[in-house]
């Protein structure tokens, strides 16, 4: 009997949800609420293609590593980072009883987790340099009837649209918090030359934000980030460095959003938030116990949220925020450019 979570397709351990699974089972019948669906692109999730290029070094390390763990697992779930991705492909078959309003033909993008998406892959990624986070593939991926996806717009170019559904959930989310906090509160971004974090400041200016601070690693990527326009103040620090982030920053903020793909940067974040403040996690690479523990640690009476991926209309909100934005989409198509194999 299948399950609307993909309980049907879990091999190992028994009793856990698609997520939490081991191993996934592939095989491409479809059950009767499934969509079987031909990839033809992964979108990995920073955090992950960052330890991987770390651990691996070279490209075709990189490129073994994944294949080896879709593979594996049934899934492309980074047993080191315990994240993914997301896919772009086009919808093979949808079975009677799906919910998810997709037609045969649909050119798609999943909205959730590869760490939770049955996934074969049928050539080895022979056409993925093993450079850029977007991994050019030929394989199917099944959908549960509880799963999301959206049909690509057909304004934008696949990769440009995979790359802003990749990261929609951290702009609609921003929204909604910094709405919470009242007109004109102030808003710091951690990482807030990235893909979510350059989303996130045009989010957090939309919805009101008086004071928008950009942290960025370089002075390049300031440069970058000041001529989109999106911030008030660009400040350049090491995000994994407390003390660097609470003098860059100065003055405390209401609101701290953090979008960095590398481990280290919760005790920065609180200490740049003042009491009563919120801070918003979306990189995957965020350690709870680092960050309840070291909140505690510094007496700071801070709401700690994290951001889970999904916000309702996310995806929709994030492309006409990308569409309105024209510096959201500079930086996009310079990261493109910086990250594609030449």
């Amino acid at each position: 009997m299948s399950s609307p979570y993909g309980l049907h397709r879990v091999l190992e351990p028994a009793g856990v949800l698609p997520q939490q699974a081991w191993r996934l089972s592939t095989e491409p019948g479809s059950w009767p609420d499934e969509v079987l669906v031909d990839v033809e692109r992964l979108n990995l999730d920073a955090a992950s293609y960052r330890q991987l290029r770390e651990a691996h070094g070279s490209p075709d390390a990189v490129r073994r590593a994944v294949a080896g763990i879709i593979e594996q697992r049934g899934k492309m779930h980074n047993p080191v980072t315990g994240s993914g991705g997301m896919l772009l492909g086009t919808v093979r078959e949808v079975g009677p009883e799906s919910p998810l309003g997709l037609r045969k033909g649909d050119r798609i993008a999943t909205l959730v987790s590869l760490t939770l998406t049955p996934l074969r892959i049928d050539d080895g990624l022979a056409d993925w340099s093993g450079e850029s986070e977007q991994v050019p593939c030929r394989g199917t991926a099944v959908l549960f009837g509880r799963s999301i996806a959206a049909v690509l717009p057909p304004d934008l170019p696949d990769e440009l649209a995979l790359s802003v559904l990749d990261v929609c959930g951290a702009p609609a989310l921003t929204d909604r918090v910094v709405r919470a906090a009242g007109p004109k509160s102030s808003v710091l971004v951690l990482g807030g030359g990235g893909k979510s974090g350059s989303l996130s400041l045009a989010a957090a200016r939309k919805a009101g934000a008086g004071r928008l601070v950009a942290l960025v690693p370089t002075d390049a990527e300031a440069d970058a980030v000041r001529a989109a326009g999106l911030a008030d103040e660009i400040v350049v620090a090491d995000a994994r460095n407390p003390l660097a982030v609470a003098e860059a920053v100065g003055e405390q903020v209401d609101t701290t959003i953090v979008c960095v793909d590398v481990p280290g940067t919760e005790h920065g974040a609180v200490l740049a938030t003042s009491d009563g403040g919120t801070i918003v996690f979306f990189s995957m690479a965020t350690s709870f116990s680092a960050a309840a523990l070291g909140a505690e640690g510094l007496a700071a009476d801070v709401r700690m949220l994290i951001g889970n991926g999904f916000v309702p209309g996310h995806a929709t909100f994030a492309l006409d925020l990308f569409r309105e934005t024209p510096g959201v989409r500079e930086l996009f198509e310079r990261r493109e450019r910086h990250t594609s194999p030449t």
